[in-house]
């Protein structure tokens, strides 16, 4: 039987991009497409076309992501950019993430699902505040793989000096973070060194290129493949001549192995049954894993709808209505204590009081402000929220989908916070 390294899911990485502005973001996502063969000839026409009537002497390969007119006029990345491409090795989901700091809810947005977080540093400017910033956010998201990329290698005559001095500074920093996994890699985004190819002006770098790393990081052992959550968006009843009794609990597996056979907890009813069968799309499998969307169907004929979770017996999330969380914050209007919102975590929707306003964090410092009770745009700070309905939660560390949420604003829908639950 397949395990779950084995499975062709698991072939996927999603990663996002992270720095300060002008350090060479969508650019690099621009050579990675190149140098991969990942765009059409004509879409390389369309770019240098426009490079050319801008007076560039280059190709501009940031173009093939900053597609907004506002982010061509300025050069620079408002929204999240999301790009697909594959190499025989591996499929690849891309998150340009802007730099600016007032687009930071848009870099918290995109790399919230990232495996891999790529922060890019421009040589000649070395490590930034924002830089800093992005790599504190990326902590707090638990994103267990990190990559440090100095760019513009090629501006500094390919200096070892500069690139070890730059290692070493960001190497200390990252001790105060929760970082498992880092690779610092010297490259130049806009000649193509070490990127996809190994650079020859830079001999005294021994380790991957940027392609390789990213085609060969191992992120199966990342994923919670021991507590086994499924939460419930869709329950399948065709009602057609061929599927007449078919009923079965359609929605992506958030962690944990499901199995056929296994003994199982509809939660929050607390009835229990057995997995009869496990269908992916046209056929039936044996297990279904992280973050495979499946349907699972039960020997019993018990209750389950939209926003109940599929668990084992022995290994079930316990309810919860208090909720102490770090929150990003996406909104000009302040979050503040007594507001009420409606909150969705996984597949559940209810609402939620602001109980109260532990600390703001400053992300430059790590300092935390126990003085200010609010939280700004764009600012992360712990908060006690209480719920109108039990949640049925894991520790954000321990389960980056069940421990997490949104908040949203009632009257507009808008969402208006990330948050990431505590233990």
């Amino acid at each position: 039987m397949a395990t779950p390294a084995d499975n062709k899911p698991m072939d996927l990485l999603r990663f996002a991009t992270a720095g300060s502005v002008d350090d060479g973001k969508s650019t690099l996502i621009g050579r990675l497409l190149l140098d991969s063969k990942a765009i059409f000839e004509d879409q390389l026409e369309a770019v240098e076309a426009t490079s050319q009537s801008k007076g560039y002497d280059y190709t501009d390969l940031a173009l093939l992501t900053d597609g907004l007119r506002s982010e061509r006029e300025q050069g620079i990345t408002i929204d999240v950019a999301y790009r697909y491409f594959a190499t025989p090795s591996r499929k690849f989901i891309i998150a340009d993430t802007p730099g600016h700091v007032q687009y930071t809810r848009n870099m918290v947005t995109g790399a919230s699902t990232a495996d891999l977080g790529l922060v890019l540093v421009d040589a000649r400017q070395g490590l930034t505040e924002q830089s800093r910033r992005h790599a504190v956010i990326l902590s707090l998201l638990r994103v267990p793989h990190l990559v440090l990329a100095v760019n513009k290698m090629d501006l500094v005559d390919f200096s070892q000096e500069i690139f070890d001095k730059i290692h070493h500074e960001f190497t200390q920093f990252a001790t105060k973070l929760n970082i498992p996994d880092l690779e610092v890699i010297p490259i130049s985004a806009l000649a193509g060194d070490n990127v996809v190819n190994r650079s020859e002006a830079m001999p005294w770098y021994q380790g991957p290129t940027l392609m390789h790393h990213l085609e060969h990081v191992h992120v199966a052992s990342d994923r919670d493949l021991i507590d086994a959550r499924f939460p419930v968006q869709y329950v399948v009843r065709p009602k057609s001549d061929e599927f007449h009794d078919y009923r079965g609990y359609g929605g992506q597996v958030a962690g944990g192995v499901l199995k056929k056979g296994d003994q199982v907890v509809v939660l929050p009813s607390g009835m229990t049954s057995t997995i009869e069968a496990i269908d992916l799309f046209d056929k039936e499998i044996d297990q279904a894993f992280p973050p495979m969307s499946v349907t699972v169907r039960l020997a019993d004929d018990v209750d389950v709808s939209r926003g109940d979770m599929i668990a084992r017996v022995n290994n079930a999330p316990t309810p919860s209505q208090d909720i102490d969380a770090m929150i990003c914050w996406m909104t000009n209007e302040p979050l503040r204590p007594r507001q009420k919102l409606a909150i969705k975590h996984t597949t559940r929707t209810g609402r939620a009081l602001v109980k109260d306003v532990q600390y703001r964090l400053d992300i430059n410092t790590l300092h935390r402000d126990q003085e200010t009770k609010e939280i700004g745009l764009n600012e992360i700070g712990r908060v006690q929220l209480r719920t109108t309905v039990p949640l049925l939660v894991d520790p954000y560390s321990k389960n980056r989908t069940t421990g997490s949420f949104i908040l949203i604003d009632e009257t507009t829908g808008v969402t208006v916070g990330a948050g990431m639950i505590n233990g």
